[in-house]
């Protein structure tokens, strides 16, 4: 059954894949805008497009293909209704939960979707990290196999063990490039899914479309339990496995072009052996073939082509060679009085078609909508990369081929306003209250949630860098709050500008002195660890170099930490007390350091509760229950790995797995799961905290930051917090409003972009498994899959086949009697 199962789902990443090009003459720019009118006229009043294979399901991925194409005309406003829609019903497409809702089945990640939906929500221009609450460069990484047979491939999977033996892994090489695009578009280039994929090119210049497996006699966690491991391009001709696929070339060649814009190195090669096959591989017609079952010139196949060899340069006759191919198949203004009047713009399979159309009219209306839509990319003249960058072309093609001017240098940063160093309030409470700036320095931002807040937070900057407040009649700068505004811009994802520049503010020598030091009210040397802790962390998120500062605050927080692993601040004014907050701050930033934190973690341990929560205050004796944001702060402290300084991005070069790491105690990854459970408890259905019956937006957004840290799924809370936002952006004062951050954006800081400390683990924990060992047949009384689930599995199959949207070109030229070799 699994197989069965597997066979049908493999249909749906047989596709080509949409295409672009950079370049396009001036005749075909307006005939993109003309397609883009004829596509958005395809779709129903909710976005969605009819799957050709019937069921309750639509197209998914004939949708993404259309917002592709819309965005790259220049239409975006036309492709809305189909982003709205996927915003909504995303875990439709990227996992099986469509299939059977509410079984569980949103555990299953199809690798292809995922990473196709991950270039999607970069074109549209959303927040890639909570693209309707779920975070696709999170799940895209998570695609990608950090060990075992399919080691770097972007893989399907299941999160759970207990659906693993239902998956087979048919993600293929449009779902391996879909996947280096989508994680250039964020500027975190994975490198072992470069690597895996460059695997996939033959010594002749072009790509296979399958991954394919040689017997072996090696022995390892590469080896399938059947004796067999990854082959490259060229061990499996041999086996039959080597096909050239004129598909899965050129879009390998955009993927190594977007990876190489964002700065991945040893590309040029492999990439001038692409472009020489093809251009040696062009029909004289000026078309391209795509692979078997799909070998003779189709207009799938070269706009996916032309984008790619335009965006390389150095083939001018044949991309105009290509476009005048696609310019053959669609219907213009010219075909009024025939059968085509009432489609201008549509592009056919290959011109045969659209004159056979002209007279018989359209039949099959979805192979059109499938070839219009990759074709028309071609025709926009925009690259996969720039598409994702919202970099679209304006005027006439520049000339050179396709090669781009090198980019201006960025102006230098604003300088830091004179009063770094001003004092921060008198120690102790006090009535204090924000200063509104005269001028805000937020930008437009995105219009989601995150995009709102983080408007409302760069709003609150003064002089666009920091935040002040008056007391008694006078003005201080409130380093505490600007630092927790500059954390909550970061994990929002939002106004990077803000971020920066206040990120500089605080970690000028004065500010550092006034903020961590207490000065002017200190009157002898002094420093507080959670500030240092906070300043550190601030620092790592930064690209520039800030050397000099990280090592003083590294060496001055661990000259804070005793030999029990517990920091105490000095000076009068310090907290004297031992709270987890504090603790878990310099935890975290210790870590980001690289310090040891054997002790930190061990002190923290030992303070735990008896039901797996943790108290506000260290080692203070037995205690039934802890404290909520201390548990949070603790799970986040307890997860936490540096991420290493060459791919510091998103969650590093390695993102979480489900097996504690070797050098965890056991202890650790028990807390982090008991920890974890009891935040989930303290939510209601709607992923809310609650006090009584109002909604505590702060406890709820940190129990949020801690579970998403340790991979639970809180779109829940971000919807619920969402919905309480004013029409400014913000909650109820600048300090809710900054808390909040976590809660509104799904994420912890630690998931966020370019973070210093990224997670370990993701829940649930598994005990690692010999990946040549069977999974072990599921028994009498589990919990597994019922036999009707399974059938209507099958039953369905074949409709997220279609759905996917990355073969189904070759199932409808089967089905549709699209001509094809």
């Amino acid at each position: 059954m699994r197989y069965l199962l597997a066979s049908l789902l493999a249909v749906g990443l047989f596709t080509a894949p949409v295409a672009t090009a950079p370049v396009a003459t001036a005749a075909s720019r307006p005939a993109a805008k003309t397609n883009s009118q004829w596509l958005a006229n395809q779709l129903g009043p909710d976005g969605t497009l009819r799957n050709p294979l019937g069921g309750v399901l639509p197209d998914h991925g004939l949708m993404v293909d259309t917002l592709y194409a819309l965005h790259a005309s220049g239409d975006a406003a036309l492709a809305a209704p189909v982003v709205s829609y996927l915003e909504r019903h995303a875990s439709d497409y990227f996992t099986w939960d469509g299939l059977v809702p509410g079984q569980g089945f949103e555990n299953i990640i199809v690798g292809g979707a995922t990473a196709k939906l991950l270039v999607a929500a970069e074109i549209a221009g959303r927040d890639p990290r909570n693209f309707g609450g779920h975070d696709l460069v999170a799940e895209t990484l998570g695609t990608i196999r950090r060990s075992g047979p399919d080691r770097g491939r972007v893989s399907d999977y299941a999160k759970t063990p207990d659906l693993a033996d239902y998956v087979s892994n048919n993600a293929n090489m449009f779902g391996q490039a879909l996947g280096v695009i989508g994680l250039a578009g964020v500027g975190a280039n994975d490198q072992l899914a470069i690597d895996t994929m460059l695997t996939q090119q033959c010594s002749e210049g072009y790509f296979r479309i399958f991954f394919g497996y040689v017997p072996t006699d090696e022995t390892g966690d590469h080896v399938t339990p059947n004796g067999s491991r990854l082959s490259t391009c060229d061990e499996g001709k041999a086996f039959g496995q080597s096909s050239p696929d004129g598909d899965a070339t050129g879009l390998a060649l955009s993927a190594m072009l977007a990876a190489r814009e964002a700065g991945a190195a040893n590309l040029d090669t492999p990439i001038s052996r692409t472009v020489a096959w093809l251009t040696a591989n062009q029909s004289a017609g000026g078309g391209w073939g795509g692979g078997v079952g799909t070998e003779a010139p189709n207009t799938n196949s070269t706009g996916l082509i032309v984008q790619a060899l335009t965006d390389a340069g150095g083939a001018d006759t044949q991309v105009a060679k290509g476009i005048d191919y696609l310019l053959s198949a669609q219907a213009t203004d010219a075909d009024a009085g025939t059968a085509l009047a009432g489609h201008v713009g549509a592009i056919a399979y290959d011109p045969a078609s659209y004159q056979a159309a002209r007279t018989n009219g359209i039949v099959g209306i979805d192979t059109w909508i499938r070839a219009s839509a990759q074709a028309s990319l071609a025709l926009s003249g925009v690259g996969f990369h720039d598409l994702t960058q919202g970099d679209l072309p304006t005027g006439p093609p520049p000339p050179g081929g396709g090669k781009k001017p090198p980019k201006p240098p960025p102006p230098p940063p604003p300088p830091v306003s004179g009063k770094a160093g001003t004092p921060a309030p008198p120690p102790g409470p006090g009535d204090r209250v924000m200063v509104t700036p005269p001028v805000s320095a937020a930008t437009p931002g995105s219009a989601t949630p995150a995009g709102r807040l983080g408007r409302y937070l760069a709003g609150t900057l003064v002089d666009g860098d920091h935040v002040e407040v008056t007391e008694q009649g006078r003005t201080y700068t409130d380093y505490e709050t600007t630092a927790d505004v500059v954390l909550a811009l970061r994990t929002l994802g939002e106004q990077p500008q803000a971020a920066v520049r206040a990120s500089r503010f605080l970690l000028h020598e004065d500010s550092v002195a006034a903020y961590a030091n207490g000065v002017p009210y200190e009157k002898a040397p002094a420093a507080y660890a959670e500030p240092l802790a906070k300043l550190r962390i601030v620092a790592g998120f930064l690209d520039e170099d800030v050397h000099p500062v990280v090592g003083a605050l590294d060496a001055d927080l661990a000259a804070l930490r005793g030999s029990d692993g517990r920091y105490t601040d000095t000076g009068e004014f310090g907290d004297a007390g031992d709270s987890v907050r504090r603790h878990t701050w310099a935890m975290l930033a210790a870590t980001a350091g690289s310090e040891s934190t054997e002790d930190s973690v061990a002190a923290l341990l030992d303070s735990r509760c008896a039901d797996g929560t943790f108290p506000a205050r260290l080692g203070t004796g037995s205690c039934e229950t802890g404290d909520l944001a201390a548990t949070a702060a603790a799970v986040e402290a307890l997860n936490g790995k540096r991420s290493r300084p060459a791919t510091v991005s998103l969650r590093g070069d390695t993102p979480p797995g489900n097996a504690a790491p070797a050098d965890w105690t056991p202890g650790r990854a028990d807390a982090v799961a008991r920890a974890a459970l009891a935040l989930t408890d303290a939510t209601d259905a709607t992923g809310l905290v609650r006090a009584g019956r109002a909604v505590d937006v702060v406890a709820s957004a940190g129990v949020a930051a801690g579970r998403q840290s340790a991979g639970l799924d809180v779109s829940a809370t971000a919807r619920g917090l969402a919905a309480l936002l004013r029409a400014d952006g913000g909650l109820a004062d600048l300090t809710t409003s900054a808390q909040a951050a976590p809660g509104i954006a799904g994420r912890s800081w630690t998931s966020a972009e370019r973070s210093p400390v990224v997670p370990a683990v993701r829940l649930p924990l598994v005990a690692a498994a010999d990946p040549r060992e069977p999974a072990p047949a599921a028994q009498d009384g589990t919990s597994g899959p019922a036999t009707w689930q399974l059938i209507g599995l099958i039953a369905l199959g074949s409709l997220l086949a279609a759905g996917i949207g990355f073969g189904a070109r070759r199932l409808h030229s089967r089905i549709k009697g699209v001509p094809t070799a």
